[in-house]
């Protein structure tokens, strides 16, 4: 009689061996880990166990399954059923389709489920497992936006897809090393599929081969754009902390314009490579819409993310050049953004002049400023100091890693109530919040919250502040003294110089003073 064979969560038709099998899943599987790409009939690189619970011959719980093997047919649907999404794919090589298996093979199973679930600790897995990590010192997420205009046609189109093919084979894809997914720029782009939709080189290859030409006008700006703004989610892969590329290949010359998608790109901290092939010779210069459209796409315009190619013949040659420029981690220069590379503290004033509920509406423009950040280990860091005659440093810039820790620290703080000493505040910030971050990565921010006079001095600890490279902006309510403000904030004053007559007026502010540290961001990067 035949016997089971036991498959993790993640078996795929295509690691089937046989027309029919029958197979046993295992309980528990996550079902948001599952990749299934049809309804009824699945791609074959679907999961599955995620087929057979998609279509309802088991549950979460496991059982047996028959699978049997099918043709590869066009247009896989999506369909939402029994907990499962599952994912369109407009053409397949083979599919399969799943049945209950039958209770006698699934009793025959449960005696060997265990063995053939484990793999034996031979010296043999070991390998494979190496292989599966992919190069770990090749640290990127990369959208390959690929040429699918009439400019290009379906020949060169082909040689582009062999041309990607070899470039992904070289970076090493691996669950640990780089992931990559591809996005056809035609008329509209369409995402072709995302970084978490394989992690092995061998799907990746078999998924670009399977690309079906576009055709329309090559509007690379669009795509770029698209690109930039939908393709990095975590829910579609993107992994925090690693740099996202694309790597934008263009044969002649893009019908629409770059500039602005090359602007939203490096705003969503995106590397933008361009690989041009053929560059239009002096007699089509004039058809070109902006001449320096390499310029104004990628990442900066030093040499490094412009890469040519004569033509699509003979490119084995430029693979390797383009892949370690890809995996070379610390000349990404626009992974870093305003929004995960500075640290702002804010320094609050906690004197009796304000009152509880003022209070409250301060911590408020605290968290919404801080709120707009990517705060983590790696990323933005948040620190509060609260002073009156007193400092109270409510939390240190390595304290919380996670933007919910710090939102729920700025909620926690309790009001002091007492006299106003900014400049010593301000000077004790500078010493024990931004002193331990002194050398760190990050640009560094200080935001002062007074509601009246100092009865100290604040140019000369303001100053000692900005010396140190701490970039200051000061908020005034109410009774605040302009000079003071001014005297506090940072070149050009107008710019650092914040004031309103109401608490209330505050929230206006926040946008303001996020666009003031991004464009300081930006500007020191120049």
């Amino acid at each position: 009689s035949l016997a089971s064979t036991a498959i993790t969560c993640f078996t795929r038709g295509l690691d089937l061996r046989k027309g029919t099998e029958d197979v046993l899943c295992p309980a528990n599987c996550p079902l948001w880990q599952f990749y299934v790409f049809g309804d009824g009939v699945y791609a074959s690189l679907s999961s599955v166990c995620g087929a057979a619970i998609h279509s309802g011959v088991i549950t979460n719980t496991g059982g047996a399954v028959r699978v049997q093997t099918l043709p590869g047919q066009e247009n896989y649907p999506a369909v939402n059923a029994n907990g499962i999404q599952s994912q369109v794919l407009s053409r397949w090589a083979s599919s399969f389709s799943v049945a209950a298996g039958t209770k006698s093979t699934a009793l025959e199973a449960v005696g060997r489920s265990v063995s053939t679930a484990r793999p034996s600790t031979g010296k043999r897995p070991k390998k494979t497992l190496d292989k599966k990590a992919g190069n770990k010192d090749c640290k990127a997420d990369i959208a390959f936006l690929i040429d699918g205009s009439y400019n290009i046609g379906q020949r060169r189109f082909n040689l582009q897809k062999n041309f990607v093919g070899k470039v992904a084979v070289m970076l090493g894809i691996g669950t640990e090393g780089p992931h990559v997914g591809v996005v056809q720029a035609s008329e509209h782009p369409k995402i072709e599929f995302y970084l978490k939709n394989f992690t092995a080189t061998k799907e990746v290859l078999f998924a670009i081969k399977e690309l079906g030409f576009r055709g329309g006008n090559s509007n690379t700006g669009k795509a770029l754009k698209y690109t930039a703004q939908k393709f990095f989610s975590l829910e579609n892969g993107a992994r925090k902390g690693i740099p996202k590329i694309i790597v934008v290949f263009l044969d002649g010359w893009p019908s629409d314009d770059l500039e602005e998608a090359g602007i939203v790109a490096r705003e969503f901290g995106v590397n933008v490579f361009i690989v041009s092939v053929a560059k239009p010779t002096t007699e089509e210069l004039g058809m070109v819409q902006d001449i320096g459209f390499v310029d104004k796409a990628v990442c900066r315009n030093n040499g490094f993310f412009s890469y040519q190619m004569p033509t699509w013949f003979g490119t084995t040659k430029y693979v390797k050049p383009l892949v370690q420029k890809l995996c070379s981690h610390e000349q990404m220069l626009c992974s870093k953004t305003c929004y995960n590379s500075v640290n702002i503290a804010f320094l609050i004033d906690g004197s009796s002049s304000i009152g509880e509920s003022n209070f409250r509406l301060v911590l408020e423009f605290v968290s919404n400023v801080a709120k707009a950040f990517e705060i983590s280990d790696i990323g933005s860091k948040v620190a509060a100091v609260q002073f009156t005659y007193d400092q109270r440093t409510e939390f240190g810039f390595t304290d919380f890693a996670t933007k919910e820790k710090v939102l729920s620290a700025i909620r926690s703080i309790r009001y002091m109530s007492g006299g106003t000493a900014t400049g010593d505040a301000i000077s004790f910030t500078t010493r024990n919040v931004f002193g331990p971050v002194r050398d760190g990565p990050n640009k560094n921010f200080l935001v002062v919250l007074t509601d009246g006079q100092s009865y100290d001095d604040v140019r000369g600890p303001a100053a000692a502040a900005q010396k140190a490279g701490i970039t200051v902006f000061s908020v005034g309510v109410a009774w605040a003294p302009l000079d003071d403000l001014k005297d506090m904030a940072s070149e050009p004053r107008e710019s650092h110089t914040f004031f309103t007559r109401e608490f209330t007026g505050l929230e206006q502010m926040v946008p303001d003073i996020i666009r003031g540290i991004c464009k300081d961001f930006l500007d020191s990067k120049q």
